[in-house]
């Protein structure tokens, strides 16, 4: 990171290609600020232009939460329009998150409920510790999602079970996200780092270009009609075509090596 950067709310270290960040509140669950939400920005803001990092990874401080969700404190003497305008602030962290050109896992590590759901929402793997809890609870507070679970679940639970957990507001363990599709994987506690550092390691020995390309094909070719979204496809494959990673794949596999890939 940046020299002399220091944050707050939140841990943010580089290690063998991966760029971590760890929300740091233990003692609240890890619950969001929007401070901390500022600082998690110019974090990934770092992350997405640093060529060292290839994975990012975003898992909570502490043995019991990845994040409980909002703090809410946040909601005192909050107005109809301040709900509105926090709603659209985080919203954009987590477009950010999503929209980010490196594959993103959350590391989940307890429990992942309200808002800390939807931070897991906006990454492309979660890996989940057995002893993980996950969950939409605002209902129960007589609340929605405010950060994307509306629109996020339904596409990786299907509409039926995202009404389910949205509409009730029950929590779920770590295997009932894996049977749903919720969770990508579910690991001991005790391997849960270990684990997600084997499961990042796919991305960074992997192409960065074609990865992006393949993460934004994906993510934006699915919101549209199919004709458009193979049409999205193409172009991206023409970018693709152009680089030396892909020469330097194909000449790996000719010679039964393992292809060196340098983002270019």
């Amino acid at each position: 990171m940046s020299e002399g950067k220091t944050y707050q709310d939140i841990i943010v270290k580089k290690e063998e290609g991966i760029g971590w960040i760890t929300l740091n509140r233990p003692h609240r669950l890890n619950t969001m600020t929007i401070d901390m939400m500022d600082e998690f920005l110019s974090a990934l803001n770092e992350f997405e232009s640093d060529k060292d990092v290839k994975c990012v990874v975003i898992t909570g401080a502490g043995e019991k939460a990845f994040s409980a969700g909002a703090d809410m404190s946040m909601f005192t003497g909050m107005t109809p329009s301040m709900a509105t305008d926090g709603s659209i602030r985080v919203q954009g962290v987590l477009t950010k998150l999503e929209q980010i050109g490196k594959p993103v896992i959350a590391c989940i590590n307890g429990y992942a409920l309200g808002g800390g759901l939807e931070l897991s929402l906006a990454c492309d793997f979660r890996i989940a510790s057995e002893s993980a809890q996950l969950g939409s609870p605002e209902i129960k507070l007589g609340l929605i999602p405010g950060w994307g679970a509306t629109q996020r679940l339904a596409p990786i639970v299907g509409l039926a079970k995202a009404k389910e957990l949205v509409m009730i507001g029950d929590r779920i363990t770590a295997e009932q996200a894996l049977k749903i599709g919720l969770v990508t994987k579910v690991v001991p506690h005790a391997k849960l780092v270990e684990e997600t550092k084997a499961f990042a390691k796919n991305f960074i020995d992997g192409p960065p270009i074609a990865l992006k390309a393949a993460k934004h094909a994906l993510n934006y070719g699915t919101q549209v009609p199919l004709d458009i979204g193979i049409k999205f496809e193409a172009e991206a494959i023409g970018v693709v075509a152009s680089t030396k990673d892909l020469m330097e794949g194909v000449s790996a596999f000719m010679s039964k090596r393992k292809p060196e890939f340098k983002g270019k």
